[in-house]
């Protein structure tokens, strides 16, 4: 006795492109090529320092004292989320005032305002994974370079600064 042929429906087509489509979603996820780039090696420590300056807050001294004790920070590099990573020191930065005199002596010397108008001015010393790319370091999937524009949020607040050095491998 045969058995009759069968056809392939649109619905059959459909179901076998939504499978394909999955497959390629799994294959190419910005997590397992992570995975893949760690068990790789890949991936290295990357030792990242952001300078955030001149962000008014009541108490800088609390906000800098609430990222040590968190140890990490969710980071946003050109507007995109890219995840947590490790805060190995803050360090507060001292504002200087410099005058130039007229015999050409410059004088520097810490700024008093910065005592009276509370600001945060500090190094944001981050420890992630990255990799060497074609155009620097590679950091939670984007290129990263010294002067590039960074977001800093923890549980009480978010701010913007600057990536002021990149070191890639064991620090």
């Amino acid at each position: 006795m045969a058995t009759p042929s069968r056809r392939l429906s649109l619905v059959d087509v459909g179901a076998g492109a939504a499978v394909v489509l999955a497959a390629a979603g799994v294959i190419w996820s910005p997590k397992l090529s992570g995975a893949v780039a760690r068990a790789t090696g890949g991936l290295q420590p990357v030792t990242v320092m952001v300078d955030v300056r001149g962000v008014p807050v009541a108490n800088p001294a609390e906000v800098l004292d609430a990222a040590r004790r968190a140890g990490k920070v969710s980071i946003v590099i050109r507007n995109q989320p890219h995840g947590s990573v490790a805060v190995k020191q803050v360090i507060p930065l001292q504002r200087r005032l410099s005058a130039v005199f007229a015999d050409g002596r410059v004088v520097s010397a810490p700024d008093p305002n910065q005592l009276q108008f509370a600001t945060i001015d500090a190094r944001f010393v981050l420890q992630g994974e990255g990799r060497k790319g074609a155009d620097g370091v590679v950091f939670g999937n984007q290129n990263l370079k010294i002067g590039a524009p960074i977001e800093l949020e923890g549980s009480n607040f978010r701010v913007v600064g600057s990536v002021t050095g990149l070191k890639l491998g064991a620090s």
